[in-house]
């Protein structure tokens, strides 16, 4: 039997820079270094399963996700599901990983990634939109990369803000918070915009992280237009960002930028207009954190 990362295992093996520098390793090396196809999602009774497969030349692995929207309510997590790692030469399964941890420490160092990429070097004002696990998440990966002088959040109701802020020593955001933001972290379940994008400033960089279908978004047109859109994909953008596939559907935007570019030198960073990252998730992600756990072990 492979060996078996719960949550907490997840967390005390693998710190933040560990993570982003997985993700950017995985990124430098070229999309040709993993094969991954789309992401297969399946209705369920209570949300949807996904199942998302990747490939190199030393492992492949694969997440069986669920989305449950109720499972809250029910004192329960609303992203469930098991993460398999396997030798890719023999096809054995050797480890096995708590899929919402995986998920969680991915895409929270991601968007780090990308922020250490994209912001301004002196960026020293983080604002998040959200208040569950991934705005926690965000918060420590982000602070890896850069060394805000203020952190505040905006939560759903008044309560929540003030409840996280409390827990994690941050701010609650005030009125003109998003206006001297440098970095606005969106880290929703949210099917509408959470701003309106003509408040923020020019030079900020937004993150993106929370949606992946196309009846949701957590972008209006105003944040988007004009700005530099940088993906992990051009072609799974277009199937699952609804923000960025509207952009472009009214041209708002010329193109898509993806992020193994920017990495990689392709494509200068515009610092003259504001940059987005709107990420939707993908395999190749899981597998590069996966590997890192497995070599933490050996």
């Amino acid at each position: 039997m492979p060996t078996h990362l719960d949550q907490a295992q997840v967390r005390s093996l693998l710190n933040w820079p560990t993570a982003i520098d997985a993700l950017r390793q995985a990124q430098t090396s070229g999309p040709g270094a993993v094969s991954a196809p789309a992401r297969t999602s399946v209705p369920a009774p209570g949300g949807h399963v996904l199942v998302m497969p990747a490939v190199d030349a030393d492992h492949f692995g694969i997440k069986i996700a669920g989305v449950a929207p109720e499972n809250p309510a029910r004192d329960l997590p609303r992203i469930t599901g098991t993460y398999l790692l396997h030798d890719a030469t023999t096809l054995m399964p050797v480890l096995a990983v708590d899929g919402p941890a995986l998920t969680l420490v991915r895409t929270a160092a991601l968007s780090a990634l990308a922020v250490d990429a994209l912001a301004d070097p002196g960026a020293s004002n983080l604002l998040v939109y959200g208040t569950g696990p991934q705005a926690a998440a965000h918060i420590e990966a982000l602070r890896t990369v850069r060394d805000f002088r203020t952190v505040a959040v905006v939560g759903r109701t008044a309560e929540s803000s003030r409840r996280f802020a409390a827990e994690h020593g941050v701010a609650e955001a005030g009125p003109g918070a998003l206006g001297s933001a440098d970095v606005v972290a969106c880290c929703t379940s949210a099917h509408t915009p959470l701003f309106d994008g003509t408040r923020a400033g020019r030079d900020v960089t937004v993150v993106a992280m929370g949606a992946h279908t196309l009846d949701a978004r957590e972008l209006d047109a105003a944040t988007l237009r004009g700005a530099q859109v940088v993906v992990e994909d051009p072609a799974a953008a277009s199937r699952e960002a609804a923000d960025v596939v509207a952009a472009l559907q009214a041209g708002d935007i010329d193109g898509t930028v993806p992020l193994h570019a920017v990495l990689n030198g392709e494509v200068p960073v515009d610092r003259g207009r504001r940059r987005v990252f709107r990420s939707v998730g993908m395999a190749w992600e899981d597998l590069a954190v996966a590997t890192a756990l497995r070599r933490m072990l050996s």
